[in-house]
């Protein structure tokens, strides 16, 4: 099994790596692979809305988005690390996961996702709502913990003193393992749910535009 793990944070030894270290500790209990992605540092700009991605299944601009999307289609889980500094995921996070997910049309139903955000103290659970919807508009279970996602610390290094904290990352993954080999099982056994036409619908109704 193996698990992308995205660092959002442009200090790549900073508080959110503690959190992800400590889930790592855990993936490497049980023989699971992971490749970490630093992109906190990276220059990704955000969609320019351009349409290319319709046709050719990647983004126009060959960044680190493209590159996660080659990681992510060999991955059985993603899990998604970000600091938190307006009540919200970072900038280059958002873009990078706004362009993933829009441009790379591989399938993505039923790779466990999770995500984990750090704070000095507020911000966190809308950050834990932010990420999350990437998941489920993808078909893409969401891993739980004993709490909310969170890790706090303001200076580097703090958040190894957030005992709860770090427990919460740890069982959430214990619980992203046993989810992605439950989900293996159930692929062997019993095949992927059956996929039905997307019905597009739209709030803008042509017969008013045509002034009918």
């Amino acid at each position: 099994m193996k698990v992308l793990i995205i660092n959002g944070s442009p200090h790549k030894n900073g508080n959110t790596a503690i959190a992800l270290g400590e889930m790592v500790k855990e993936f490497e209990k049980e023989g699971v692979e992971t490749d970490i992605l630093h992109i906190g540092n990276k220059v990704i700009r955000g969609c320019v809305a351009c349409g290319s991605c319709g046709s050719t299944g990647k983004c126009v601009f060959d960044d680190e988005v493209n590159k996660t999307a080659e990681l992510l289609a060999q991955a059985d889980g993603l899990v998604v690390g970000t600091p938190v500094y307006y009540a919200s995921a970072n900038a280059t996070v958002v873009a990078l996961l706004d362009r993933l997910f829009f441009s790379n049309h591989a399938d993505k139903t039923m790779k466990v996702g999770a995500c984990v955000a750090v704070a000095r103290r507020g911000g966190l659970s809308a950050t834990f709502d932010e990420i999350n919807k990437y998941f489920t508009i993808s078909g893409m279970p969401v891993a739980s913990s004993r709490y909310w996602n969170s890790v706090h610390g303001r200076e580097p290094g703090e958040a190894a003193y957030d005992a709860e904290g770090l427990f919460t990352v740890r069982v959430l993954a214990r619980n992203m393992i046993f989810l992605m080999k439950s989900i293996a099982l159930g692929k062997e056994k019993y095949g992927l749910p059956e996929q039905e036409e997307h019905a597009w619908t739209h709030f803008i109704r042509d017969d008013l535009k045509k002034g009918e």
